[in-house]
């Protein structure tokens, strides 16, 4: 057996939101499964997007309309996708 040595570059384990939470303005406040909890501002993502499919989620009630499954967030059979370590760093610029 050959052992691989970890080098920084490697992603790290992956991770799952065990918790989602909306908060006014477009805010996701989030707990991994490794107890690291963030808080998103999605708002500057929704207003600088002008794909169709995103536009629509300027709507609130659309908005707050996502599921958690399987330790990711769903909007509509992924309408809105961030990569988990965007989340995970708070950022989805």
């Amino acid at each position: 057996m050959i052992a691989v040595e970890k080098t920084k570059s490697q992603m790290p384990k992956a991770v799952r939101i065990d918790a989602a939470e909306y908060l006014p303005t477009c805010k996701m406040k989030l707990r991994f499964d490794d107890g690291q909890e963030s808080l998103v501002d999605l708002a500057p993502f929704l207003s600088q997007s002008r794909h169709p499919a995103v536009q629509v989620y300027h709507d609130l009630k659309r908005f707050c309309k996502y599921t958690l499954e399987d330790g990711f967030l769903h909007w509509n059979d992924f309408d809105l996708v961030f990569p988990m370590s965007d989340l995970y760093a708070r950022e989805t610029s």
